[in-house]
């Protein structure tokens, strides 16, 4: 049965208006460009394009602050996903993007689908996917729906893209109390593409046909983009009917088909239905060819009887993609698609008229202009207010034991083995992977070449809540260190921007200062954003839940090996190596996991970011990497120096002495999170030179000790301390099993 709020001739009241997400002020816009009072489906379309979500209204206008341009960039914001330039006439295709509110309702099919949309921005533009990612943000472990939660998109992630044949080969997993009502689930793709058969989604071409490929329409996700564009009540339950339902078997099939018919001269123009599903993309198709659309409504593939234009415009079934086609060539697409058991249909041609005109059954049954849709959304410089700066640390304690400090901290939520996730996902399906999750960047062998791409995602969101413009030059700092560390040359960046409610002013500031930040650190690194994501209003007002998220500017970026055969691990690579510590070091603990996991205390400034000394550090390290004289290599994060030393031995089973006097005291100097920091081991002989090289590229590079058997030792002037590594591994593996329980079994 349809829904009786879908019935075409619904008389349009303000509280149908209210309910379609729109102010006052809003729906008087959408009467003036309609020049009448629109009905049901012509307001449903408005509201599905004017949706936070679709049109960025509380964003855009300090979105456009941010650098996208470079010599690398072949295509920047503005298409299914970001495209730069790695040579051989090859191209990488990459983007970020939520599925947030979905995978909270419904967490095995928000998450899963996430992956599925996510590869559509990717494939559309003609690349063959070769790896995803995701940046995940959980609540409180002990949470009662934490481990429903945790289990749910774990699962989708891994059932969705083990199945498309695609490996998921890394991301990073937060926890905090601000995620309890609003988990975060980001999903990043990237795929190959030669760069002459890149393909774009301007609709031309007056006559030319308009095709619908794929799944059939269905009542799933109706409203799913104006659901994701509001924060959680009491009744996030009853939202389950606007999560999507996918299918990673279709989806490869899908993929199959595009890329075959990619490889003829037949489409002109192609776009996934993703978020609002027919309705964005053939808007967003046809505005960007500054043309018009007419769609017979009556020829979309439906899967459910007595479906109305309102429900097939605004469904956001999954595995869907429409195209502009070469007049004639209907046939032979067709052909292709059957082939692949896949629907196709001819729902409608282009026009010159610049609007978008629906009929089902004879009649007309929507006729907008396009412009307002697209051009016209409503834009907001809403009032924000700065942050203001934390306090100094007082009282700073201390650490009595670095090495029981350790052991405790291996073992925290935000610190603990991600191993029962990434054994979830197949991270080896297509014999590509060369760097497994696990470290600091994936690395993937672009097929048939010597080339590897590394890929990372990375955000500190504590740093964001207590400096916005800071963490959001960190986070890009932190993603630029992540790909350095492995030998790559960083290159470009995509981003999912995930915030609370826009229209609080404190909310507001904290969107303004990170992507200050943000921007700052692009310009200074030459680290352009060519895609992402915004994804506000992350709160919930539901029963035992949190309020805001904490700002979450997650990054995921992408950096080039020209050979993938001499990439840096982070694993010790043998015993009686030399451990140096690169970069400046003042022993932070402003913000720090050591502070906030063993002192309770979330507290003091984020620390602070150089980015000219993170650009001659990288540089170095990468040449290091290059040469062979660095042979294992980590960067400093969450947990400082003594957390890296511990993950590059746990990661070997080769353990470390740490000899050199500690300047900012023993908490300081093993904890403290100093930015710009790597740990690197050289052999003997290449001590000299290395230390050489270090003081004229104007950087430290501290000896702080060597590479020993099977244990971890802190030999200070108040004594030595040890702990084993089997000790290190068991507390650093525990936290997942012993979370899940049950679920455990299933990894």
């Amino acid at each position: 049965m349809p829904s009786l709020w879908a019935a075409p001739m619904t008389q349009i009241t303000s509280e149908i208006v209210a309910e379609h997400g729109f102010t006052p002020e809003e729906y008087e816009r959408v009467l003036k460009a309609m020049g009448r009072e629109p009905n049901l489906t012509e307001l449903g379309i408005f509201s599905v394009m004017w949706s936070e979500h679709c049109s960025y209204k509380s964003s855009r206008i300090h979105l456009k602050k941010l650098p996208t341009e470079g010599p690398q960039v072949i295509c920047g914001p503005g298409e299914n996903a970001g495209v730069v330039d790695i040579g051989d006439g090859q191209a990488a295709i990459f983007k970020m993007e939520s599925h947030n509110h979905p995978s909270y309702i419904e967490p095995y099919q928000g998450a899963a689908t996430g992956v599925g949309g996510i590869l559509r921005d990717v494939f559309t533009m003609g690349a063959r996917p070769i790896a995803n990612m995701n940046a995940l943000r959980f609540g409180r472990p002990d949470h009662p729906k934490m481990k429903h939660l945790i289990a749910g998109v774990v699962h989708g992630i891994g059932g969705y893209g083990n199945c498309v044949g695609v490996p998921t080969v890394g991301g990073e997993v937060n926890f905090h109390k601000a995620y309890d009502g609003n988990i975060l689930v980001n999903a990043m793709t990237v795929g190959i593409a030669d760069t002459d058969k890149i393909f774009y989604s301007a609709a031309s071409g007056v006559g030319n046909p308009i095709v619908y490929v794929g799944s059939k329409t269905g009542r799933d996700g109706i409203h799913g983009a104006t659901m994701a564009s509001a924060d959680f009540g009491e009744d996030s339950e009853e939202k389950r009917p606007t999560v999507q339902v996918g299918d990673p078997f279709t989806e490869k099939l899908l993929i199959e088909a595009c890329l075959e018919l990619m490889s003829s001269d037949a489409i002109v123009a192609i776009q996934d239905m993703g978020a609002a599903g027919l309705t964005s993309s053939s808007v967003e198709m046809a505005s960007k060819g500054g043309v018009g659309i007419e769609l017979i409504m009556d020829d979309v593939p439906q899967r459910e009887t007595g479906m109305t234009p309102y429900e097939m415009m605004l469904s956001e079934s999954q595995e869907r993609m429409l195209m502009v086609l070469k007049p004639g060539r209907e046939a032979f697409a067709e052909a292709i698609f059957r082939k692949w058991e896949l629907d196709f249909a001819v729902i409608g041609h282009v026009t010159d008229t610049g609007r978008m005109v629906l009929k089902w059954q004879g009649d007309v049954v929507a006729d907008i202009p396009l412009a307002p849709l697209a051009d016209e959304a409503p834009l907001y410089d809403r009032p924000h207010v700065p942050t203001p700066k934390p306090a100094a640390l007082t009282d700073v304690p201390e650490s009595v034991d670095p090495a029981a400090d350790l052991l405790k901290l291996v073992g925290t939520p935000d610190l603990a083995s991600r191993r029962w996730i990434w054994e979830q996902y197949d991270h080896m399906v297509g014999a590509d992977t060369t760097q497994r999750p696990g470290g600091d960047a994936a690395v993937v062998r672009v097929h048939g070449s010597g080339k590897g791409l590394a890929i990372t995602t990375d955000c500190t969101p504590r740093y964001c809540f207590a400096d916005p413009v800071e963490g959001g030059k960190q986070a890009i700092a932190e993603a630029w260190r992540n790909l350095s560390a492995v030998g790559a040359t960083p290159l470009a960046v995509t981003n999912c921007l995930n915030f609370a409610n826009p229209q609080r002013p404190e909310i507001m500031g904290q969107i303004v200062g990170c992507l200050e930040g943000m921007s700052e650190a692009c310009r200074a690194l030459d680290f352009p954003i060519v895609s992402g994501n915004v994804s506000l209003y992350n709160e919930s007002k539901a029963t035992g839940g949190g309020s805001a998220i904490l700002p979450t500017p997650a990054i995921g970026a992408i950096g080039l090996l020209k050979d993938y055969s001499k990439s840096a691990t982070i694993a010790f690579k043998g015993t009686g190596d030399i451990i140096l510590a690169v970069g400046e070091r003042s022993g932070h603990l402003g913000q720090s996991l050591w502070l906030r996991e063993l002192h309770g205390r979330e507290e003091g400034p984020a620390p602070e970011v150089d980015l000219m000394m993170e650009r001659r550090t990288g540089a170095f390290i990468r040449s290091g990497i290059c040469t062979g004289a660095i042979t294992a290599c980590h960067d400093v994060s969450d947990g400082g120096l003594a957390v890296a030393i511990a993950e590059m031995a746990m990661a070997s089973g080769i353990g470390a002495i740490i000899d050199q006097p500690q300047p900012f005291g023993i908490a300081g100097s093993f904890f403290g999170e100093d930015q710009g920091l790597y740990v690197v081991t050289i052999c003997d002989t290449c001590l000299a030179d290395f230390l050489v090289a270090a003081d004229k590229a104007g950087l430290v590079a501290d000896p702080i000790g060597r590479t020993i058997k099977d244990r971890i030792i802190f030999e200070l002037e108040e004594g030595d301390f040890c702990v084993s590594l089997a000790d290190l591994k068991a507390a650093h593996e525990a936290f997942f099993p012993e979370l899940m329980g049950e679920d455990a079994a299933l990894a």
